[in-house]
């Protein structure tokens, strides 16, 4: 099933969570590199749709980015957009490092949730600090990009807190009449370090 994609870490790697639970895990990449995880929670964790037995696939639970400081993307995801903290743990060891494929990969994970839909990881690396950040001339256009979709009843309503946070405005609020994909109304950000979010309002909010 997965052999046009190229595995990075250990089939089936067991993840100690440290302060958060056991899961069983493996990064892949896509046809255009990017980074995908196939994960299996335990019995008593997850939501309930995550433990049907019905079909391979059961579907998107979350996105994971890695961040530079996990106080500095609170106060952009949780203090000025709303979404809470739904856990936290701190990743180490040599089953973090097979999974990741870094050598002395040590992990603060912080995991976010808004109402409903999948939620948004943090990957804060206390251990190695070699990161590189995104390139300041990344465009929407470049195969690395990657977009977080957002859902507001008024997107327009985030620009003064954006600006008042001196964080980037891609593009304000837009109103898009045609809605080919059911957004009526969007604006593009980025968040701290450089991540880019949608926020906007439509059909696709509506769906569960």
């Amino acid at each position: 099933m997965l052999s046009w994609c190229k595995h990075f870490c250990y089939t089936g790697q067991r993840v100690d969570c440290r302060l958060f639970f056991l899961v069983f895990a493996f990064y892949f990449k896509d046809p255009d590199k990017h980074a995908l995880e196939i994960l299996q929670f335990p019995e008593d964790k997850g939501a309930q749709k995550w433990h049907r037995n019905d079909k391979l696939f059961l579907g998107i639970d979350h996105t994971a980015i890695v961040v530079g400081s996990t106080e500095a993307s609170l106060r952009f995801y949780q203090n000025l957009l709303g979404l809470r903290i739904a856990g936290t743990s701190e990743n180490y060891g040599s089953e973090q490092e097979h999974l990741n494929n870094v050598f002395g990969a040590h992990l603060r994970i912080t995991a976010l949730r808004a109402e409903r839909g999948p939620g948004i990881e943090f990957l804060e690396y206390l251990a190695p600090g070699s990161g590189r950040p995104l390139p300041a001339d990344s465009q929407a256009s470049d195969l690395w990009y990657w977009q977080i979709n957002l859902c507001a009843s008024r997107p327009a309503a985030f620009e003064s807190s954006l600006r008042e946070s001196r964080l980037q405005l891609i593009s304000t609020a837009t109103a898009l009449p045609q809605a080919e994909l059911g957004w009526r109304s969007a604006l593009i950000t980025r968040d701290p370090d450089g991540h880019v979010s949608l926020i906007g309002e439509g059909t696709p909010c509506t769906r569960t």
